[in-house]
């Protein structure tokens, strides 16, 4: 199946996995499935490590471990439901693939750039890669993660942003404004580049390049993306589908 069938189908299910349970937090899944999808099935390998710090994101996780066969469609029907390890924010280490508990928004690029010094201590090879929301830029803790991983010189770190610039009061300028990123990432000296967070070609580029210290990529997406009822739209940080609303979304994905 080619990616973009697969992505499409990917889609689908997140949608279904979340009205099945009755379960929000959909905006931001679609915000930064395209960025999971591409860094998960033409990105990474054995050796390298995922942390989604945006850990309300966790649908958007579990979706792209179902695509590659890691999970079933019985774990699915469990989301967010007892028993279950598929929680609303990811559980850590009953699989390789998830490593720490995150959700706890600001926690994740320091997790990740002990990581990425972790592997340069014991000379293993692989990258780190996370994954952050840009509402999170206004927690501190990132701040004295970002200054310690370019003291560091983490060479195998990628810092990676979904600015959809939606959070859950409203939109990040209107809450504590961080603008621009990119210039206060710059300020540190780390080289960032900014990219269209759904164009699959741009986001595959951006994550290919393999080069000497840590790198950000501030990925520009719109919250609730494919679902127009959705987009930019800061209620469905929160919101469950119903059932008119769920097959409304699955007939614009078709169309897609």
């Amino acid at each position: 199946m080619a990616f973009k069938e697969t992505l499409l189908k990917s889609k689908k299910r997140l949608l279904q996995m979340h009205f099945e349970s009755g379960v929000g937090h959909i905006g931001g899944n679609l915000s930064c499935l395209d960025i999971l999808m591409v860094l998960h099935h033409q990105i990474m390998n054995q050796d390298d490590q995922f942390i989604l710090s945006k850990g309300h994101s966790a649908g958007a996780l579990y979706i792209t471990l179902w695509s590659m066969n890691k999970l079933k469609d019985e774990d699915l029907k469990l989301f967010h439901k007892e028993p279950t390890k598929l929680s609303g924010h990811p559980a850590p280490k009953w699989r390789e693939e998830i490593i720490f508990a995150t959700g706890s928004l600001g926690h994740g690029f320091s997790l990740a750039s002990g990581l990425a010094l972790a592997k340069r201590f014991k000379n293993k090879p692989g990258r780190v890669f996370c994954l952050t929301s840009d509402g999170e830029w206004q927690e501190g803790s990132n701040w004295e993660a970002l200054i310690f991983a370019h003291h560091q010189k983490l060479d195998s770190l990628t810092l990676i942003v979904d600015a959809n610039g939606l959070q859950g009061f409203g939109s990040t300028k209107e809450v504590a404004s961080m603008d621009s990123l990119t210039e206060k990432f710059k300020s540190f000296g780390i080289p960032v580049e900014e990219i269209d967070g759904h164009d699959l070609n741009a986001i595959e580029k951006a994550l290919s390049q393999n080069t000497k210290g840590l790198r950000a990529i501030i990925a520009h997406t719109t919250k609730g993306k494919g679902v127009s009822f959705m987009e930019n739209k800061m209620e469905w940080h929160y919101l469950p589908l119903k059932e008119p609303e769920y097959q409304l979304a699955i007939q614009e994905l078709d169309k897609s």
